[in-house]
């Protein structure tokens, strides 16, 4: 009815406001205020003008006071961006309770400038001097402009009088707690806000785990897990541990938890399913992350195009390159990290005559590239040797793309010049960049003076290197590697002698295999394998061929046989 009385009315906007003749019927009626603002606000908008006109109708209809019209013009307000008006009429109301400076509260916290945070704990903080009580609604607001100031010392503030008004058992305040202490770097609070609930459920276990999984303490996340009653366990609290790990390169305990999520029988959802994929592609486990798929297919559930990003992922960086293509061709949809996902692809494969075709293929469909997609495309120049067209495409992010260059796509450049050959003019790129030249640009310019001969620059690179990563035993053994290769040996045999007095040892090399759905893993050294007896006798015999096969090669092209 309200509906078909405010669209009757749009006919005499200029004669009697909409709102206001909505709010004279409303007078002689039985509708309520709220149904009647809802209804109201739907209609005509939510502008400056049409708000301020519904607020002068509220003052002169009575309906100001009260508190919960009030409290749904403030949320109007802020959802149309109008906070500062939604602030004046709230400072102007006579008896605001706890639900308005909720509304008002909540508002700000949605508005994306500190100085509306900082209005937002002014009010809270008026609210308390009132010595009005506040609810289980009102702190999960205020701790979320905690997180927004990211000041865990007021966090630890209204900690203290959650426990003063009797709310640091509920668990609605108790999660955001948590997760303010979680953002702003206090998880041991959290861990004790935590510890002294005596019901936790579901979502606080997750806050903590999503906690630890943010700030990479992923085996502490694991050790939750394990406390968590199993029948709590969700898809979100194996998620925060499975992506944890594999955010930190230990790909195959994140495999190892999603088997174990498997059989816990928890339904993956989408995120699970996208962070197992991420471990299957570091590790290079191309049978179990079809498995993952066909999963995803059997259970007939939607395989988004996040997935099949993740697939074409999965494929390149475990090697094979031809079934990422397979992959890429088959999607009827593709969005940007689509496209950039193939590129890095073909880059890394060093495929840069491909990687370039298909960033051309990407810009004909009208895909806009992004930075990432220049990384790569940058990435790809460099394997072919295409300086030109690099510098060509550096210079369209800005004029034709509007992508400001970070440092990143700068030391593409410089490792393009690098490897190039042009050595001084990538130093003079490092120095012209807006940015202060961090450990990769550094190391880009050593490696290049490593394979051009370079002293004098290799010199000065890892003069900068031993300040940024001390230790780091690749930059040491560049350098002493150029010292060898220029014949001078005493050099060389000092730089690994400065190595050792250091303390900085050459990391092992490792590698890795996937046999049966079970990971393998082996480093330079290593003995510690059960099977390490059998594995030496193959290796030894192997080896033995591949010098029977060079000895057999030599043989032949001198027509010794």
């Amino acid at each position: 009815m309200w509906q078909r009385i405010n669209a009757l009315s749009l006919s005499t906007w200029q004669l009697h406001s909409p709102i206001a003749l909505a709010l004279n019927i409303r007078r002689i009626s039985n509708v309520s205020g709220i149904d009647w603002f809802d209804s109201s606000l739907k209609i005509h908008g939510t502008n400056l003008k049409t708000l301020k006109q519904a607020h002068c109708s509220m003052i002169t209809t009575g309906l100001n006071r009260d508190n919960l019209i009030v409290a749904k013009f403030l949320d109007a307000c802020s959802i149309a961006g109008h906070v500062r008006y939604a602030y004046t009429v709230f400072t102007n109301q006579q008896s605001p309770n706890t639900y308005l400076h909720n509304a008002m509260i909540r508002a700000l916290s949605l508005f994306d400038e500190p100085s509306a945070h900082a209005v937002a704990v002014s009010v809270y903080k008026k609210f308390w001097a009132l010595c009005s009580k506040p609810d289980t609604f009102t702190f999960p607001f205020v701790l979320k402009i905690v997180v927004r100031l990211s000041d865990v010392w007021l966090g630890r503030q209204i900690h203290c009088q959650t426990v003063v008004f009797g709310f640091d058992s509920s668990v609605h305040v108790v999660t955001s707690l948590i997760q303010m202490y979680c953002v702003c770097g206090g998880l041991g609070d959290a861990r004790k806000a935590f510890d002294e609930m005596r019901v936790r459920d579901v979502n606080v276990w997750n806050a903590l785990l999503a906690g630890y999984g943010k700030m990479g303490k992923i085996d502490e996340a694991w050790s939750l897990l394990e406390m968590m009653p199993c029948w709590l366990r969700n898809a979100l609290s194996w998620t925060c541990v499975i992506s944890g790990f594999a955010k930190i390169g230990r790909a195959s305990e994140a495999i190892e938890v999603f088997q174990r999520m498997l059989l816990d029988n928890v339904e993956p959802d989408e995120v699970t399913l996208l962070a197992a994929l991420s471990a299957c592609a570091d590790l290079g486990s191309i049978e179990f992350g079809e498995r993952i798929c066909s999963y995803v297919d059997h259970r007939g559930m939607n395989r988004a195009v996040s997935m099949n990003n993740a697939l074409i992922d999965m494929y390149a960086k475990s090697g094979d390159i031809k079934k990422a293509l397979v992959e890429f061709e088959s999607l009827n949809e593709r969005n940007v990290v689509t496209w950039t996902t193939m590129i890095t692809g073909l880059a890394t494969h060093g495929l840069g005559a491909e990687a370039l075709a298909m960033f051309n293929r990407m810009v004909k469909a009208g895909v806009k590239p992004n930075d990432v997609t220049f990384i790569a495309i940058l990435s790809a120049c460099s394997h072919v040797g295409l300086v030109g067209l690099g510098k060509c495409l550096f210079a369209s992010m800005r004029w034709k793309y509007g992508i400001e260059p970070n440092i990143e796509h700068y030391g593409c450049m410089i490792d393009l010049l690098g490897r190039a050959g042009r050595i001084r003019e990538a130093e003079e790129v490092s120095k012209r960049m807006p940015f202060e030249a961090n450990a990769a640009i550094w190391g880009s310019l050593l490696a290049a003076s490593n394979v051009h001969h370079d002293l004098e620059l290799g010199e000065r690179a890892l003069n900068q290197l031993i300040k940024l990563e001390p230790n780091n035993s690749g930059n040491y053994m560049l350098l002493a590697n150029l010292y060898a290769d220029l014949g001078r040996w005493d050099e060389s045999r000092m730089m690994r002698k400065m190595m050792k007095g250091i303390g900085v040892k050459k990391m092992a090399g490792e590698s890795s295999i996937d046999v049966e759905n079970r990971v393998y893993r082996f480093s330079s050294g290593d003995l510690s394998h059960p099977q390490v007896e059998m594995i030496l006798e193959i290796l030894q015999e192997m080896d033995f061929q591949i010098q029977s096969n060079e000895i057999r090669e030599k043989e032949e092209r001198f027509g010794i046989v």
